[in-house]
Parts: structure tokens; C-alpha cells; sequence
């Protein structure tokens, strides 16, 4: 064989390699995935009694106090401010900002809750109140439920002032926690 040929000889099992270590690495991901999507793997089923710890805007890891665990379901749910008139577009805009704040602050706070609440189909509701002094009334009364707040300040580069409370997240929480504070208003 000449030099050029045993180059390209090379060349060929190099890529042979490849293309057989990538199907490989894929096997392993697709048994991966199968693994943990069967029903047997799916942590939901351990999740349906969650052990919910104290959250707040202000959560302090050291003034956590744990509570009973809870055989409900979880919901998200989303104060909006009537009196800003703030256009469809905005309002899912400020929702989605809402969301996000809660997710994070869920997620460092109490991960467990979290994940019952994203593999029992992440309930979110909207709702609406009349003002900035309701909005702060209702994340007072969460708050003191020992339940996820995030009030969403707007940048004002659009329809609001800036520094403007928007939308309040409260949530996700146990669905009878979570209506001691909203049950009483009204759908968005």
C-alpha cells in the first residue's frame, strides 16, 4: 500500500469510529429516556405527598419551618391589575415574567413542590384585582400563608410607568392554601 492509501485508510476507520460511537451515545440517551418515562420511573407518583416549606419573597434558608406534607394538588395563580388597562399582549407578557419569578423562586426554596407541581400539568389561573393596594394586600395575605410571591415591577419602556406593580404570582401552592387568598376574585 502506498502512503496515500494507508491516509485514507485511516481517515475511513476514524470516521467508522465515530459514526459507531454515536450510535452508541444514542442507544444509551434513547434507554435513558425510556427509563425515565416509563410509569414506574415517573417521580409523580412519589410526589403526591409533598413536604411544603415556608416561602417567601424574603426567604431566609434558616427561618425555613417545614409543614405537614400535603395530599393535594398545585396551582399558580396570576393577579392582574385592572386599573393599568394594560393591552392583551402586555398582560401575557407580565404573566410570563410572573411565572418565571415564582418558578425560580420555588425552585431554590422547595424543588420537591416544584416538580409535583410540574408533573401534575403546572395548574396556572389568572385573575384580576382592582388595584396596586389590593395586589399588595393579597401578597401580604400569601406571604403570611407561607406561600411564593412574586409581584412583577414594570421597566416602563411600553404602556406603564416604569417601577409599576403589574402582576403578582402567588404560587404554585397547595390549590386550598392558595384559594384562602384568591378564591374570592374574579377570572381574568
Amino acid at each position: 500500500m502506498s502512503e496515500s492509501q494507508t491516509g485514507a485508510l485511516d481517515a475511513s476507520t476514524f470516521t467508522l469510529w465515530q459514526v459507531m460511537l454515536a450510535s452508541v451515545v444514542s442507544l444509551l440517551v434513547g434507554l435513558s429516556y425510556s427509563a425515565l418515562s416509563s410509569p414506574t420511573a415517573n417521580p409523580a407518583s412519589s410526589l403526591t405527598k409533598v413536604a411544603a416549606t415556608r416561602l417567601t419573597a424574603d426567604y431566609d434558608e434558616d427561618s425555613g419551618s417545614e409543614m405537614e406534607p400535603l395530599d393535594e394538588d398545585l396551582k399558580l395563580v396570576l393577579v392582574i391589575r385592572k386599573d393599568l388597562e394594560m393591552s392583551k399582549g402586555k398582560v401575557a407578557a407580565q404573566c410570563c415574567h410572573a411565572t418565571l419569578g415564582c418558578y425560580q423562586r420555588i425552585n431554590k426554596t422547595n424543588p420537591k413542590m416544584l416538580q409535583a407541581w410540574e408533573y401534575t400539568g403546572q395548574a396556572k389561573v389568572t385573575v384580576k384585582c382592582d388595584d396596586e393596594k389590593d395586589m399588595l394586600a393579597l401578597q401580604e395575605h400569601a406571604r403570611s400563608l407561607g406561600l411564593t410571591c412574586y409581584s412583577v415591577r414594570d421597566a416602563g419602556r411600553t404602556q406603564i410607568p416604569a417601577g409599576s406593580r403589574t402582576v403578582l404570582g402567588i404560587g404554585p401552592g397547595p390549590i386550598s392554601l392558595v384559594n384562602q387568598v384568591t378564591g374570592r376574585l374574579k377570572l381574568y
